[in-house]
Order: C-alpha cells, then structure tokens, then sequence
C-alpha cells in the first residue's frame, strides 16, 4: 500500500465518512466479530491506511474472560477471539501492548518501521516479520469504567502519520458506546445461561419475564441426586466436598447438554433437566432417547473419571406434560417446569438406591425406547394413585461398578 497522508500531513481518507457509517448502519451488526470485520471494509473503501484491526474486551462469563475479532485485509486473517480465564499469567499478555493499554488506559503507538529490541513484545516482532510498520492501540472508555482496546496495524511504507492517529481515536471514541451496547448484550447472555441454560436464558432475553407466563410443552425428564450426600459431607472438608459435587454436576451437564438437553436447575445436591420436542427438532421418540444415552454416558464418564469421582449417583427418566415458565412471587421468579410428570421422574430417582439400579424410567419412557428393556417391577410412589411400571436398560452401568 502506498501513503495515505500528503507531504503536509493532511489526511487523504475522510474519517467522518467512518464515523457516519458507525452510527447510522454499523451499530445495527448483530454481534462484535460482524461489526469489525465490516469496519475493516468500510476502512479499505475509504482509503484508509489499515492492514489489521483487531478488537478486545472483557466479559463476563464463566470459561471466558475476554471476547474480540480481528480482521487482515487479506482473506483468511479474519477470526474470533477468545481467552479463557488465567489470561493475566501467560506469556502472550504479559508485556504485551494489550497489557500496557489494559493497566494506563492509554493508547500505545510503536512504530515497526524503527529497530526492535529485546523489550518489545513478541507480538510486535511478529507482526514486522510480516511486514507490518506501525502499530496503535486505543483504548475505548465504557460508561462504568470499564472498556475495550481497538488495534490499528499498517503496512504502509511510512507507517501511520500523526493525522491518521488523530483520525483513528476520533473513530475510536464513536466506536466506544457501541461496543458497549455489545458488551452488556454479550454479559446479558452469557449470565442468562450460565444460570438458567441457553434455550431457557435466551427465551427470558426474548421478554419471557412476567410471572405466570406458562406454556405446556412436552418432554423427557431427567432427575438426578447424588448418593449418601450427607455422609460424604461428613467424612470430607467442606471443599473436597464441593470439588466433588462441581466434578459430578459437570459430568451430568456435558451428557445431558451433548443429547440436546438442557439442565434448569442444580437442587442442593441433584440436577434437573429437560429434553424438549417443542423446539421442532426431535419428536418424542427421539427426545427419550438421548435423555437415555446422556444418563448412560454420565454413569460411564463417572465410572472411568480420572482421578476416581469417588460418588455414586442415580437418575430417574420420565416423559410427559409439562409447566414450562415463570413462577414465583411478584418480585422473585424463577423459570422452571412443573407438573406431575416432573415428581414422577424424581420419585423413580428415589428408587435407585433402593433397587440397587443406577438408572430408572418409566414406561412412557420405555414404550418409545429402541433398545431393550426390562421390566423391574411395579412401584408405589408418592402422590401417585395407581403403582408405577418401572423399567431399567440391559447391560447399563450399575453402582457396584463404581469405586467407593
């Protein structure tokens, strides 16, 4: 590329027209990654002097504590950015111009034309080894004092003139307030299902808020407790308790979340999760089925969990109607099911231990299995008049199995 400022400096891209587009079409992009990688053609039409733009901010999640995009003008230089938590003590960040912007809240120019020493980052060495010349990062103010870092990379031959830096955090500013809006809309979901699950939190997104709103749906249930979960809490410390309690719930929500389910609560020491078909994309059959194989690949991955979870659990499997939705009180709500289907499935649960059988289901659950069952007997349960056909898989994972 050639330069993008005359001999007096002045700048010959207009900035306003970016600025413009920000407000008027840019901040309609449905999420961050779409809006730079738009930028980043608005930039190119414009004339800009841009080779790599890259875009960063913190979020509020439970395996991720940073979100961004970056874009190149060449095609295949485009991807998403995430970081896991623990990002503070790697290599990549310590030093890095993002850990300098991120601690003075102050933009970082390097001109890459220049030598580089030994106190530059990795990441500058990088980027002039692939012919990069300057380098300006910028950091986006937020309204509760928090923010985000906008990253500007050259390869023209004279690198950024003072004009194109002035020009750049005027985008920036403009930029700030509507990667905000992304920032509280990406925390807003990520909250809704870290709590109450992706299709369950982004139906509450959706305005689904209001006390009462209920709708029926139909599906398979899952209830699961762990066994003898006071005496585990009196032989152990009440943190090797809970690491063991944290290492089951992630067991149960990995199989349950793999078959398309989706956990709605962690009860003390239980989980309780649905397998909906009024999402069109499994019918009942299909939906009893993989409430099947998640318990199954729960007990496995228990079993053969490294080192030993050293717990045994059951879990209980019924189909049927359901009370899908928000109850509560006027100012507390919750968003869960209910219904006689639901106790069912729970009172199966109980019999686990009795009956010595890892997993139990009823026969609305059996009758559209294809796999082979059997009969274990009839049950009285608990709110229920007439006795209860109870049924168990061949060949399933038992608790004796298990390592004590």
């Amino acid at each position: 590329m050639g330069d993008t400022a005359d001999e007096a400096g002045k700048l010959t891209w207009d900035p306003r027209e970016i600025r413009d587009w920000l407000l008027e079409q840019g901040r309609f992009e449905k999420d961050l990654h779409s809006l730079l990688q738009s930028l980043g053609g608005q930039f190119l039409e414009s004339g800009a002097p841009v080779w790599r733009l890259r875009l960063v901010m913190r979020t509020l999640h439970p395996l991720t504590t940073a979100v961004g995009s970056a874009w190149e003008r060449e095609p295949g230089g485009s991807r998403r950015v995430e970081s896991a938590h623990g990002l503070e003590q790697r290599p990549a960040y310590i030093g890095s111009p993002m850990q300098i912007v991120s601690q003075t809240r102050t933009p970082y120019r390097r001109r890459l034309s220049n030598e580089l020493g030994d106190q530059d980052h990795n990441v500058l060495h990088e980027l002039k080894a692939r012919g990069a010349t300057d380098y300006l990062a910028l950091p986006l103010r937020f309204s509760d004092d928090r923010g985000a870092i906008f990253v500007v990379t050259t390869d023209c031959s004279g690198g950024l003139s003072d004009a194109d830096v002035v020009a750049f955090t005027r985008i920036g500013a403009a930029l700030a307030p509507i990667v905000e809006v992304y920032r509280f809309r990406d925390t807003s979901a990520a909250i809704a299902e870290a709590y109450l699950g992706r299709r369950t939190g982004q139906m509450v997104l959706d305005g689904r808020i209001r006390r009462g709103d209920i709708e029926r749906i139909h599906a398979a249930i899952m209830v699961s407790d762990i066994r003898d979960w006071t005496g585990l809490n009196m032989r152990l410390s009440a943190e090797e308790a809970l690491g063991r309690a944290n290492r089951y719930f992630e067991i149960i929500a990995e199989a349950v979340e793999g078959k398309g389910g989706e956990i709605l609560k962690f009860i003390g020491d239980g989980v309780l999760a649905i397998f909906p078909t009024e999402d069109g994309q499994a019918d009942d059959r299909a939906v009893c089925a993989n409430a099947l194989e998640a318990a199954q690949t729960a007990l496995q991955c228990a079993q053969e969990a490294e080192p030993p979870l050293d717990l045994t659990f059951g879990i209980g499997l019924h189909f049927g109607e359901v009370l899908y939705g928000n109850i509560g009180s006027s100012r507390r709500i919750d968003f869960t099911v209910l219904g006689s289907a639901v106790n069912l499935a729970s009172r199966l649960e109980g019999l686990c231990r009795q009956w010595d059988r890892p997993v139990l289901f009823s026969e609305d659950v059996a009758g559209r299995l294809n796999v082979e069952v059997e009969k274990l007997g009839s049950a009285e349960l608990k709110g229920v008049t007439e006795k209860v056909g109870v049924f168990g898989v061949l060949n399933t994972y038992d608790n004796s199995n298990f390592k004590h």
